[in-house]
């Protein structure tokens, strides 16, 4: 009884997180849209729940993000799914904005932290065949683990400073600083 009561508020490893958007909702990367979402993202202030790291697709968000325990990652995820869709439904004028649950697998070890910050973040060289670079829609340009680093906007970052030591130094140890050349790998997902 005493383990499952301490686990439950116990530090939590961060955790790659993906929600996909119904076929109705229009691109999640227009400009109204992708400002509405880092909006969302940059309001998300909860002392227990941050999001680290994010991407915005066509038709998905990745997000790589932590908590203080397991109840607060539950909370802070439902929280920051049902805000960004109120978000979208203001700006796109549709009524269903995910197209199932969201999906998140909690990273473990620095190795699997690395790669999920370089999928997340380079997602759009997958998903759009572009070129090696900076996504723009997502937190690439504020992100200080770049192997060239990028000269930062001067947009305050809306993403919050890892606490826990995998997503803040240990990534580093999976592989050292990601180059923007790297070739997003496939994410495994698990459901909620």
């Amino acid at each position: 009884m005493g383990h499952d009561r301490r686990e439950k508020h116990e530090p939590r490893h961060p955790a790659l997180l993906t929600l996909r958007a119904d076929r109705g909702v229009p691109s999640l990367r227009s400009i109204a849209l992708f400002r509405a979402i880092r909006d969302v993202i940059a309001r998300t202030d909860d002392a227990a729940f941050r999001i680290l790291h994010f991407s915005v697709q066509q038709d998905h968000v990745h997000a790589i993000v932590e908590a203080d325990s397991h109840d607060a990652l539950s909370r802070g995820i439902r929280s920051f799914v049902i805000r960004i869709a109120f978000a979208i439904r203001r700006v796109a004028r549709v009524r269903k904005v995910w197209g199932d649950r969201y999906h998140a697998r909690a990273l473990t070890t620095p190795r699997e932290v690395r790669h999920a910050i370089a999928y997340t973040l380079l997602n759009f060289r997958k998903h759009l065949r572009a070129p090696a670079g900076i996504d723009p829609c997502s937190s690439g340009p504020w992100f200080s683990g770049w192997l060239q680093p990028a000269r930062p906007p001067s947009l305050p970052s809306p993403t919050a400073t890892p606490r826990t030591w995998l997503a803040a130094v240990g990534w580093r140890r999976g592989g050292g600083p990601i180059h923007t050349h790297e070739e997003p790998g496939p994410a495994r997902k698990f459901s909620r």
